[in-house]
């Protein structure tokens, strides 16, 4: 498993938003660019994690970022998941799970004790050029956009 590190380009994706239509990162050059990886729609973790950032969109977009979210979830559930939490920032699936893996956000890790292969939630943050600016792994769901913010000097 390959993990991103800061100054390297981004890998670019192209994929599906909760209405099926195609978002790829190239759209969001000249903008920063808030990518984060979730395991999967409308479960606690994840919901926290999504309203969060939710919540803090527009403080974000102020800075000049946009926000990401990419699941292995099928489009459908990932537009219940944003009806439902009035998700404000386009969600994307990655069924086939490729951009996970080119993010190095799907892998082994540690569930109750027990490794198993999934996705691995991360966050990566991608400056105006489409670089790397800061690659988090392993991040808490509860808590995590208040640490980021502070990793990224908006406090």
């Amino acid at each position: 498993m390959t993990r991103l590190t800061q100054g390297e380009p981004a890998p670019d994706f192209t994929l599906p938003d909760a209405d099926g239509t195609d978002v790829s990162l190239a759209d969001y050059r000249g903008r920063k660019v808030i990518v984060y990886y979730y395991p999967a729609a409308m479960t606690p973790g994840c919901t926290t994690q999504a309203c969060d950032f939710r919540d803090s969109l527009q403080s974000l977009a102020a800075a000049g970022y946009a926000v990401l979210g990419i699941s292995p979830d099928k489009p459908e559930k990932l537009a219940k998941f944003r009806d439902r939490d009035s998700v404000n920032f386009p969600l994307l699936s990655d069924t086939a799970k490729s951009t996970l893996d080119a993010y190095g956000a799907w892998g082994e890790k540690t569930m109750y004790g027990k490794t198993v292969t999934g996705v691995i939630r991360s966050t990566v943050v991608v400056d105006e050029e489409g670089k790397v600016e800061l690659a988090q792994y392993n991040v808490k769901a509860t808590g995590h956009v208040a640490k980021l913010r502070r990793d990224l000097g908006l406090e």
